[in-house]
């Protein structure tokens, strides 16, 4: 993104999800601090819980509302994927995402004056953006959220989208195996779990097209791709990604959004872990967005337990149950009173400002969450269509 030493204006096209959006308003603001301005597309609802731009930052970032339209199925308050009741409702999100934003991009881009974009940096969700930019003469980079090794081990963008050497038409072409030749030798690639992976991620779904196909179009249309990774961290991952995309990967950093200092309500927690050993606490969390079921929360509670390690779990009530109580196994807070916490209602923001100085290891669903802890992380994969099995395998 060369501006000839001089000013750009960058337009950002986050998708609407927490773990999308926060990030993306946190580059916005590194971006602006080098001088240059910024237009950050969102919606009412999620700019109101979620993007905070500092007084000083605010002639450089800009935050534009963009209505979603009213789509079939679509909850009418959804402008996130939190906000849906299930997961099968995401490709009308998606569906609607694709009409309002592309619309307003479209829009934007034909302004002639300085509202005009240098730049559109888009997430994997705007597969027609680039192909939009392009016409108006506007280059486009995609950001992408997960670590450089995963996206080596999906593949280029053409096996993303459904065709080349390698595409992938069967669940065990992800990971492993002779699809795979150009990963860092030495290096074993695990398989990734079958068909509840496989079909969200590379099946097209209600919204028309697959979500590999969109990170596909985006790569694919795009000048360059921003990783959230670090050189330090991925280093060999990130010469096979290179070779795999044919064109520039930048790692951007990790860009964690500032911990909050509202602890309010959870001071036992904070006295709970200063008694504990360096190293030795399990921290459970499977993000915001996790729709476990009452067998899926039984199987990690009755982990935990058996663990024997002191633990600290975010608990989120299964989606099959109403009571508060509900997936943990039938006395469970007994027999782990004093080595284990079970909390309830805690944001993670809160967490993050609990942990910073809390030495813990750390269980975490999402497979793109980069650690602030600087602690070891597994990262079970539970897929929105696995409702049974939460060990890795």
């Amino acid at each position: 993104m060369d501006a000839s030493g001089g000013s750009m204006h960058v337009l950002m096209l986050p998708w609407l999800a927490f773990g999308h959006i926060l990030p993306f308003t946190e580059l916005a603001k590194r971006i602006a601090r080098q001088g240059h301005r910024v237009t950050l597309l969102s919606t009412p609802r999620n700019t109101r819980r979620l993007i905070r731009i500092p007084p000083d930052l605010a002639d450089l970032v800009s935050v534009v509302d963009v209505k979603l339209p009213r789509v079939e199925r679509l909850p009418e308050d959804a402008e996130a994927s939190i906000d849906l009741p299930s997961d099968d409702l995401r490709p009308y999100l998606r569906r609607a995402y694709d009409a309002a934003f592309a619309e307003e991009l479209s829009d934007i881009l034909q302004d002639a004056g300085p509202g005009r974009p240098d730049w559109v940096l888009i997430d994997y969700a705007a597969y027609w953006a680039p192909a939009a930019a392009a016409r108006h003469g506007v280059p486009c980079a995609c950001l992408s959220l997960f670590g450089i090794a995963a996206l080596s081990v999906f593949g280029p963008p053409d096996a993303l989208m459904g065709r080349g050497k390698y595409v992938r038409t069967k669940p065990e072409h992800l990971g492993g195996g002779p699809r795979l030749r150009a990963v860092p030798h030495r290096r074993r690639v695990p398989r990734l779990r079958g068909a509840p992976f496989f079909n969200p991620a590379f099946v097209a779904d209600g919204s028309g097209v697959s979500e590999a196909y969109r990170f596909g179009k985006c790569i694919q249309g795009s000048q360059l791709v921003g990783i959230r990774s670090s050189a330090e961290f991925e280093p060999e991952w990130l010469q096979v990604l290179g070779d795999l995309y044919q064109k520039p990967v930048i790692p951007v950093g990790l860009f964690p959004s500032p911990p909050t200092q509202d602890v309010g309500g959870h001071e036992a927690t904070l006295q709970w872990l200063d008694r504990q050993a360096p190293g030795s606490v399990v921290y459970a969390a499977f993000g915001s967005e996790a729709k476990l079921t009452s067998a899926q929360l039984q199987t990690i509670a009755l982990g935990l337990e058996a663990s024997g390690l002191p633990f600290l779990w975010a608990f989120r009530p299964p989606v099959d149950a109403d009571e508060v109580t509900a997936g943990l196994p039938e006395g469970f807070e007994e027999p782990v009173n004093g080595r284990g916490l079970v909390c309830r209602g805690v944001r993670t923001a809160q967490f993050n400002t609990i942990l910073d100085e809390s030495p813990v290891v750390i269980i975490k669903r999402r497979a793109n969450t980069r650690s602030r802890f600087g602690v070891p992380r597994v990262n079970p994969h539970l897929n929105r269509d696995d409702q049974h099995d939460v060990h890795p395998k």
